[in-house]
């Protein structure tokens, strides 16, 4: 059943063309195609802060021509990771609650939110910290009762890949370290076969970003970290810790659906009577992790509901989403499963349309000026560039015009090959030459504001569209 729902979610949004609308998916798909599909093959490739896990499940499928060109190279390893979630959410409340309606309310409340299913259905991170979290609920979970090993290996794998996939599988560690002391006989040998290997996670990205940059925290306060792209700009909830919970928990309605939202509320009540406590503790974590980073982490989320009215990053309140179906569990009886499931889904039932799923609508709104300038480029060049001839991009959005045109990254010049890119701006006079150039014009872009000292170029052609920088195409008119 898991299969079959995400399948057809996967190939309803592949027929309407969404699976590119977040400028993220596309993202993630460029540094999973990189992996191979470049002069300057290597580790280095991943580069940072995004964290390697899904992008590495992707890359195999990223290798196909046409799969990376339709999206689905993104979609297959998603989906399969919503599967696995699904399953270990099953798993994991019957063996909580000890009740199969139960763990059928769970599941179901999780496969069939259609906020869920878009998320999974791309190249997004979600699906992925999912199924790993799910996974390590199922594990910790089962290991009071049998105290083996192997559960707590299971674990540190499943917090492992948590760690490798979302910087909110770091936050978890801590806390199931002290469970698995609390709950082990012996106390200690569980805790340290569960530390050894999911901290090996952090404990290797932060000398991976020591070894690509010489600095280790370089996905914490990088060129391209959130913090450095946030920079200081103001936004709710910024040291302001009931305006955090505020616009979270606004999110988090958004996504769930009012219902589920304080059908989950009352789930909580009753998993607190049941004395179901590490269950609820874990998937809380990620949610409080959300509140913590819009207080002092310089993460804004915006919702039309609250000012800006606006959407940003909306998609962060799907880390309620495990928790909310495990509540639910909780109140589960076997002749009101049922009639809980189509409470949970009742606003998407009533309004099937996708301007009322948040993620969707996000997406959609957020992309309007990209896939915009992103068609006419590639309608631009596609008769204009000859097979062989390399292009200068810095491969952030621009990555779509030349998925779109079928043209390698390997004929794409950018920022991760190092020391020649490094020279190609700096000096471009003497060492960019690229036969195009394609670059927006913004005060961050490093290859536009080098353009005016690339002597041997000229602008044949701008792309202008609303709330987007230009899009500036350059060729080059004589060889050095």
């Amino acid at each position: 059943m898991a299969g079959a729902i995400c399948i057809l979610a996967v190939w309803f949004f592949a027929a309407h063309g969404w699976l590119y609308y977040y400028g993220d998916a596309e993202a993630h798909l460029n540094i999973a195609r990189r992996l191979f599909d470049t002069p300057a093959f290597g580790w280095e490739q991943l580069g940072s802060p995004w964290l390697p896990l899904p992008h590495v499940l992707i890359a195999p499928f990223a290798a196909s021509d046409s799969l990376w060109r339709n999206g689905l190279a993104g979609s297959i390893p998603t989906a399969a990771c919503f599967v696995t979630a699904a399953l270990f959410l099953f798993a994991a409340v019957r063996e909580s609650l000890g009740s199969s309606a139960a763990a059928w309310t769970a599941m179901l409340v999780l496969l069939l939110n259609p906020n869920a299913l878009y998320l999974a259905s791309t190249a997004m991170t979600e699906a992925v910290f999912a199924a790993a979290l799910c996974g390590l609920l199922y594990f910790a979970v089962c290991f009071p009762r049998s105290q083996d090993v192997w559960h707590a290996t299971g674990a540190g794998l499943c917090a492992l890949a948590a760690t490798w996939t979302r910087y909110e599988g770091w936050f978890l560690l801590p806390f199931c370290a002290v469970y698995f002391v609390i709950q082990g006989r012996p106390r200690w040998k569980a805790a340290v076969v569960f530390c050894s290997i999911a901290g090996a996670g952090p404990v290797l990205w932060i000398f991976y970003n020591w070894w690509l940059s010489g600095n280790p925290l370089d996905f914490l306060n990088g060129p391209s970290s959130a913090k450095a792209i946030q920079g200081n700009a103001p936004y709710p909830g910024l040291h302001d810790w009931a305006l955090a919970q505020l616009y979270y928990r606004t999110c988090v309605e958004l996504v769930l659906g009012k219902p589920l939202f304080w059908l989950a509320a009352l789930g909580l009540i009753a998993a607190g009577a049941r004395r179901k406590w590490w269950p609820v503790v874990l998937l809380a974590l990620p949610p409080f992790f959300y509140v913590w980073s819009l207080h002092s982490g310089g993460t804004p989320i915006f919702v039309p509901e609250l000012w800006p009215h606006s959407w940003y990053n909306t998609r962060y309140g799907l880390a309620a989403l495990p928790l909310a179906a495990y509540s639910v569990a909780a109140i589960t009886r076997t002749r009101w499963s049922p009639a809980l499931v189509l409470i949970a889904i009742y606003p998407w039932v009533r309004y099937p349309s996708q301007e009322n799923w948040i993620t969707w609508k996000e997406s959609e709104q957020n992309s309007i000026s990209r896939l915009a300038w992103t068609r006419q480029a590639a309608a631009y060049l596609q008769p204009r560039i000859q097979p062989g001839e390399h292009i200068a991009a810095e491969l952030d959005d621009t990555i779509g015009i030349f998925r779109s045109n079928g043209i390698p990254l390997k004929q794409v010049f950018h920022p991760a090959d190092g020391l020649q890119w490094e020279a190609a701006v700096e000096r471009p006079d003497l060492f960019l030459n690229t036969t195009w150039v394609v670059c927006q014009r913004r005060a961050s872009s490093r290859l536009s504001n080098a353009m005016p000292h690339a002597n041997r170029y000229i602008l044949i052609h701008s792309i202008i569209v609303p709330d987007a920088p230009p899009l500036d195409i350059f060729h080059q008119q004589f060889k050095p």
